[in-house]
């Protein structure tokens, strides 16, 4: 009797022994076939999303061709159209030995002088040291203020005729809160070590002196704008009182001030004027790593309470 107790016990312990591996292989593979879906969704989107950037068609094209890199949105450090991202892109399409020209295709409003001149001068260096591929903007529908600061270092300009071109002026702008500020009894307690450290604080009265001085330093800036304007298109430019004013004109208006040089889209600057009608994109395109590491700064900055939207702009 005791054997067969014996033997019922150790078929019930074997068959509990069988069903926990059982389950605990069910688990093993569940758990390897949700780690397998992950890697698949994560690489799904590593490729949709562009984790690493990426340059359009460049390094695995060949042939003679026109390279083309775009300028698209506001330009700033944080946005695509910054400076590094541009100019590395240029630098890129000139090294190529198949290169036959350069064609820089706008689409901005404008944005940061700093940006704006960084790539200006970027420009004029390039032409120097590829004394023999030119460099040709083209225009979409806007190229004012910091994209014609960029546009105006280019050998030619090319527009629509119903192209947004001009804006040759500096801004700065803000918010004055005083008004609201005493009607909800709202009192600002500032404290600043050095007369100006609270340089037109919006919460506070308008300081005369700190308005005169930011005037004359917005005009400073307006100057350095004339001047790389007149620098970059010379002789071809017919100034009038209003061509340094601020003003924006259509893209045939602008043909006639001598602030572009004729109609054209890209394919017909790259297949009437480079004679390079395959077009190869050289464009650095920022990767999701790169979109959220900047936003990330962003945030953070705003919560020191800096703002990457407020100071000197050109647009």
């Amino acid at each position: 009797m005791a054997d067969n107790q014996n033997w019922e016990r150790e078929v019930l312990e074997k068959l509990a022994m069988s069903a926990v591996q059982e389950q605990r292989r069910t688990r093993h593979w569940g758990i390897f076939f949700k780690t397998l879906t992950f890697a698949y969704l994560f690489l799904l989107l590593f490729l949709f999303m562009g984790w690493m950037g990426d340059k359009g068609e460049t390094t695995l094209s060949t042939g003679k061709h026109t390279a083309l890199v775009e300028l698209n949105g506001v330009i700033a450090a944080d946005r695509a159209a910054n400076a590094d991202s541009i100019i590395s892109s240029l630098q890129d399409a000139f090294k190529d030995k198949d290169t036959q020209g350069v064609i820089l295709q706008i689409n901005s409003p404008g944005g940061s002088p700093v940006q704006a001149g960084y790539i200006n001068d970027e420009i004029k260096r390039l032409r120097a040291q590829y004394p023999n591929i030119p460099l040709y903007v083209v225009v979409e529908d806007i190229c004012a203020s910091g994209g014609y600061y960029v546009a105006a270092a280019a050998d030619k300009i090319f527009v629509n005729k119903a192209s947004l071109v001009g804006s040759i002026g500096v801004l700065m702008d803000g918010f004055g809160f005083t008004g609201v500020m005493d009607k909800l009894g709202v009192e600002r307690r500032l404290l600043t070590a050095g007369a100006n450290k609270g340089f037109l604080d919006p919460f506070s009265p308008m300081n005369p002196a700190q308005k005169e001085y930011a005037k004359q330093m917005l005009e400073d800036i307006h100057q350095q704008f004339i001047g790389v304007v007149k620098q970059g298109r010379g002789k071809r430019l017919k100034e009038t009182p209003d061509t340094f004013s601020g003003l924006v004109w259509t893209g045939e208006k602008s043909i006639e001030l001598g602030l572009a040089d004729g109609y054209g889209s890209t394919e017909s600057v790259a297949r009437d004027v480079i004679k390079a009608e395959k077009i190869v994109d050289y464009t650095t395109h920022e990767g999701f790593a790169d979109r959220l590491a900047k936003k990330f700064g962003a945030g953070v900055m705003s919560s020191l309470g800096f703002s990457a939207e407020t100071g000197v702009t050109l647009r």
